[in-house]
């Protein structure tokens, strides 16, 4: 992979942004198509009725949207103006992220102990971190638009955006965050560092530094227990039981206690069993399944990756759903969207546990911001939360060496971590009860 970076760097990132900005006519058309009010804006869609024939000129991105303003008649006035800024603006984010990512080691470079390193080793990890990045961006991309437009976020998007978060990063455990560690024993999935003149780089035992993936254990080091076969089944079950919790999330969980708990519950189950039968979530399971045992038989790099993928999966949207479940109950109505949860369970599975941590705390801040605004100006405090993970995920990805030199010390606290997490949703479920009362009594908002 190394003979990429013999290239000029201009000629990559120019190669990067047009390839985005094509991809970002797709992820436009997936935006209309997949939305709860479909629309035929785009010209890779069929032909909407009254508008002029589409041409391969119109399929251009940027361009393309200047020659269709021709629809503006039909399709509603400056209809064109927003999927061409996402063409231009996605082509120019994914440009910047290559040059920042790959060739001046933005993620690496921030957390080694030599100020310049070389590129060509690490070549292979910074084009694979690069690409499930430029994936997830466009991804969330298609969430966020349809968030924006309809509230919701559709499982066209994050269900398989989670499989294809999962399988990347088995194949490619080094596409999860980076972490530099000093250390003698060979890592199931590491690059030993070497400076700019091509010297290994060594720390201050002596050993090694090295780059390594911020798996489920970190910033410990990668456990036994959790090691693949033959180290015993514990991974193996941890790893299944997460998948299935992600396949029972996809299910239709319908609630009516009118009959008792006991009757609610069976009828629940009796839900959950027949979706899990019917196609294709039977063959999501059944495969899924298989697969992950076939990843943990194997061993090494790939099952590391693979149950960091599906820890982070279930530990970053379990948060949010809990937070949904909370907030329901302390405001009398749903909080959020079920498709937050799903589209932050795919986060997880792309960035790992610990960044979804990060993300979950970030998130609310832009939320917060915008909510209160909107109440103040519009007295609608329904806002479509899925862009400010988004939002919360890019910060992550692009400030990871930062935030992860100030938070790994908290990482290492162990047992402390969900302790504090738990109380932290306590307080968020009082906190929300006494925002009920406020917007009542003191701001005059119905809860209808």
């Amino acid at each position: 992979m190394d003979w990429l970076l013999t290239i000029p760097l201009a000629v990559r990132v120019a190669v990067v942004f047009f390839a985005a900005a094509s991809v970002a006519t797709l992820l436009n058309a997936a935006t209309y198509a997949w939305a709860w009010r479909p629309r035929q804006f785009s010209p890779w869609q069929g032909e909407a009725e009254g508008v002029a024939p589409r041409t391969w000129a119109d399929r251009l991105p940027v361009i393309g949207w200047l020659r269709l303003r021709r629809d503006a008649a039909v399709l509603g006035r400056g209809y064109w103006v927003r999927p061409m800024l996402v063409e231009a603006l996605f082509g120019a984010a994914l440009a910047w992220l290559y040059a920042f990512e790959v060739d001046g080691l933005g993620l690496i470079v921030e957390q080694s102990p030599a100020a310049r390193l070389d590129p060509a080793p690490l070549a292979w990890a910074t084009h694979a971190t690069f690409a499930a990045h430029a994936l997830l961006a466009c991804l969330m991309l298609v969430a966020t638009l349809i968030d924006i437009d309809d509230k919701i976020i559709p499982d066209e998007v994050t269900v398989p955006g989670t499989l294809l978060g999962l399988v990347l990063m088995t194949l490619a455990p080094l596409a999860l965050p980076p972490n530099i560690q000093e250390s003698g024993a060979q890592p199931p999935a590491s690059v030993e560092l070497a400076t700019a003149v091509g010297a290994p780089l060594r720390g201050m035992a002596g050993d090694p530094v090295r780059l390594v993936p911020t798996h489920v254990a970190a910033p410990r080091v990668w456990p036994e227990a959790l090691a693949g076969f033959p180290q015993g089944s514990g991974s193996l079950l941890l790893g299944l039981g997460c998948y299935w919790l992600w396949c029972f999330a996809l299910t239709t969980r319908i609630w009516r206690a009118r009959g008792g708990v006991l009757r609610g519950l069976g009828v629940l189950l009796v839900r959950v069993g027949r979706d899990l039968r019917s196609t294709p979530l039977r063959e999501i399971l059944i495969v899924g399944s298989l697969l992950i045992a076939m990843a943990w038989r194997v061993g090494g790099g790939a099952w590391q990756g693979l149950l960091t993928a599906l820890v982070g999966m279930v530990l970053s949207g379990g948060l949010v759903w809990l937070v949904r479940l909370i907030g329901s109950a302390a405001l009398g109505k749903e909080a959020m969207g079920f498709g937050d949860v799903t589209l932050m369970m795919m986060i997880g599975a792309f960035l790992g546990w610990q960044a979804g941590l990060m993300i979950f705390f970030l998130a609310p801040f832009a939320g917060l911001v915008i909510g209160v605004m909107q109440l103040v100006l519009r007295r609608d405090d329904v806002i479509p939360y899925g862009p400010f993970l988004c939002l919360a995920a890019a910060f992550v990805v692009v400030r990871w060496p930062h935030l992860w030199e100030r938070t790994e010390p908290l990482f290492d606290a162990g047992p402390l971590v969900p302790v504090v997490l738990l109380v932290c949703l306590v307080m968020l479920g009082v906190l929300l009860a006494l925002w009920r009362q406020v917007k009542v009594r003191l701001l005059g908002v119905s809860e209808d």
